[in-house]
């Protein structure tokens, strides 16, 4: 509406037009891109072997054990990566653009080379970080630790810079407002800091979740088979990633798209709580503000 109440010129909605062409027709062909390999896996195992996936024993404990690796892995975000980003985004010290690359660094390269670095450093007898390992009775090898260490070298750095560059956009007078009245450090962060960058933050461990779940590379050198222990007492497994990856080895390829179709609809099923849960208003943030 204009100053008086009239609505915008026709022709000024008009010539709008062909640009809002433009986005829904670039809209519409990156969803359809995304949704090929769901396609493809769908269409290629009957709908009765998926439901045999997914009430497959060997299948659950895998998904089981994804889901609980990666559980713990956002718990590793919110107790490291978070307060590496507020560090980044809040202050200036030597170094710091070394830092930040180091930090990006696993989100580059092969994650083959995390698991062989994982593996010269921390499984072959002698080295120093073996023998404290042991020590200490903390085994990463075919363990679920191995899974959880993969999994956060190679997603934690979504959160720190998602948390970054939230704590950047934190106006910087709402904190001296804060220390004005008394609030300390710690207080600060906690009770004005935090909070209004939440929503940035909720989204980098959501990203740093969906990067844990699908990794593979990293888990085939370290934790290719998974071993009761340490908080994990379930039967001996793999990650699903690594389950899919062996199906299709076998040859077995309406196996492995089936296993594939079953953990597509338990992410999907995530992913949609979250939204439902954005639209009821129980979630701290409004509808389409969290989820990439």
């Amino acid at each position: 509406m204009s100053a008086g109440g009239t609505r915008p010129p026709r022709a000024g909605r008009v010539r709008g037009l062909p640009w809002l062409v433009l986005q829904a027709v670039l809209t519409a062909s990156l969803l359809l891109l995304l949704l090929l390999p769901i396609y493809g896996l769908f269409t290629y195992a009957p709908p009765s072997q998926i439901l045999a996936a997914a009430t497959n024993p060997a299948v659950d404990e895998a998904i089981w054990l994804t889901l609980f690796a990666s559980g713990l892995t956002v718990l590793g975000a919110v107790i490291f990566a978070i307060p590496a980003g507020y560090l980044l985004a809040r202050r200036r010290f030597p170094g710091k653009s070394v830092v930040e690359s180091a930090i990006a660094l696993p989100i580059a390269v092969p994650h083959l080379m995390v698991g062989l670095g994982l593996f010269l450093v921390l499984v072959l007898p002698g080295t120093p970080l073996y023998r404290f390992t042991t020590a200490i009775g903390f085994p990463v090898y075919y363990t679920i630790w191995g899974v959880v260490l993969v999994m956060m070298i190679v997603s934690l750095p979504y959160t720190v810079f998602a948390a970054e560059l939230s704590f950047r956009a934190v106006d910087a007078r709402v904190l001296e407002a804060a220390r004005s009245l008394g609030a300390g450090p710690a207080s600060a962060f906690l009770t004005v800091s935090f909070p209004l960058a939440l929503r940035g933050i909720v989204a980098g461990l959501l990203l740093t979740w969906a990067r844990a779940v699908s990794e593979i590379g990293g888990i085939l050198i370290l934790a290719y088979v998974v071993y009761p222990g340490g908080p994990y007492n379930g039967p001996v497994t793999s990650t699903i990633s690594v389950l899919v990856y062996n199906l299709f080895q076998a040859g077995d390829l309406a196996g492995a798209a089936a296993v594939s179709s079953v953990f597509l609809l338990v992410a999907f099923v995530i992913f949609l709580a979250v939204r439902l849960g954005e639209r009821s208003g129980w979630l701290p943030w409004r509808r389409g503000e969290v989820v990439p």
